[in-house]
């Protein structure tokens, strides 16, 4: 019995994508049964490890009501559970502010810290300072270009230049001949990534619109306003989420044929993509950034280790259609895609 308990608390330790490509192969005892063992346990809101109890704090710069960022905490979340860790969540879309909460996070002496580099420049010298206090940082979801040179760990995330190429490639194989690429927010170095690497690959012409987020009337207008001026417009492409079923309706009212595309999965998006009124969508699996980053954090007190051998550790881009929506629809329902 003691061996079987010390291979559960080994297999706790592994990362989320290793542990599962690793019992898949399993024969239905040992591995199989200590991870049910596991899940129990982490069921249970017991921790699958034996470590101190260190508290990690995530800072994103999320903004109210982005369903994407609801993944990204529940996979950090889950993770925090299995590996016996204090978990603080806090977020905010101003990168000033952002950097406000992560010296509230040092202050507070945390273990490790998981931070989003959306507004590189307003993060800066907090993350350095960070680092510079001795707490281990992973960046997570934006800036693996300057994830290193702030002195973080690693980085966890897609390639927002190589996801947006994807998304070019794809318009080019639909037959795409003119496309919209709407921006949420204004100063993220990644949707301007997205849409620079979209209209690096499109062999039609990509147009960057611009819209306050924050506001959905405001977003529906927006995109409205443009595909009623201009009819040849045959794509929109949102960059989240939360922003593909406005898109759809905008598109509707206008009483255009243009295709509508986003960034990233939820139910909606999911139930969209089978019943045809988004073309496709491109998932960056934020539930496995969220649990990648807190296992990680937990790696690297426990064992000093460190993934991605100075090179971001990718989750994405996966372009997921209407054939493959269904495999997804249930998993975006309990919230982990």
């Amino acid at each position: 019995m003691a061996r079987a308990r010390t291979g559960a608390r080994v297999l706790g330790a592994l990362l989320a994508t290793v542990l599962g490509a690793a019992l898949a192969g399993c024969s239905s005892t040992g591995g199989k049964r200590a991870a049910d063992a596991r899940k129990a346990q982490t069921t249970a809101g017991k921790a699958a490890v034996s470590t101190p109890r260190w508290t990690f704090a995530m800072v994103t710069h999320s903004g109210e009501g982005d369903t994407f960022w609801d993944i990204v905490q529940k996979g950090a979340t889950e993770a925090a559970a299995k590996d016996n860790i204090n978990f603080l969540y806090s977020k905010s879309d101003e990168g000033q502010q952002q950097a406000q909460l992560v010296q509230t996070a040092i202050d507070k002496k945390v273990d490790g810290l998981i931070v989003t580099l959306a507004k590189p420049d307003a993060m800066k010298d907090a993350v350095k300072k960070a680092v510079a206090a001795g707490i281990p940082v992973i960046t997570v979801n934006s800036g693996s270009q300057q994830s290193a040179a702030y002195g973080a760990i690693t980085h966890i995330g897609q390639d927002e230049t190589v996801a947006g190429e994807a998304v070019g490639d794809e318009l080019d194989e639909r037959g795409r001949k003119k496309a919209l690429c709407v921006l949420h927010e204004q100063g993220n170095v990644g949707h301007e990534q997205r849409c620079a690497g979209a209209k690096k690959t499109f062999g039609g012409e990509m147009q960057n619109l611009y819209v306050d987020g924050t506001n959905m009337p405001d977003v529906q207008a927006s995109i409205e306003a443009k595909l009623q001026t201009d009819r040849s417009i045959d794509a929109v492409v949102t960059l989240g989420a939360p922003f593909a079923d406005t898109a759809v309706r905008a598109k509707e009212t206008a009483r255009s044929k243009a295709e509508i595309a986003t960034f990233d999965l939820n139910p909606k998006v999911a139930a969209a993509l089978k019943a045809g009124t988004l073309g496709f969508a491109v998932d960056q699996q934020p539930y496995l950034q969220g649990y990648e980053a807190v296992d990680l954090l937990w790696l690297h007190r426990y064992n000093d280790d460190v993934l991605g051998g100075g090179r971001p550790v990718l989750t994405g881009p996966e372009i997921v259609t209407r054939n493959s929506a269904a495999r997804l629809e249930d998993y975006t329902k309990r919230g982990t895609r």
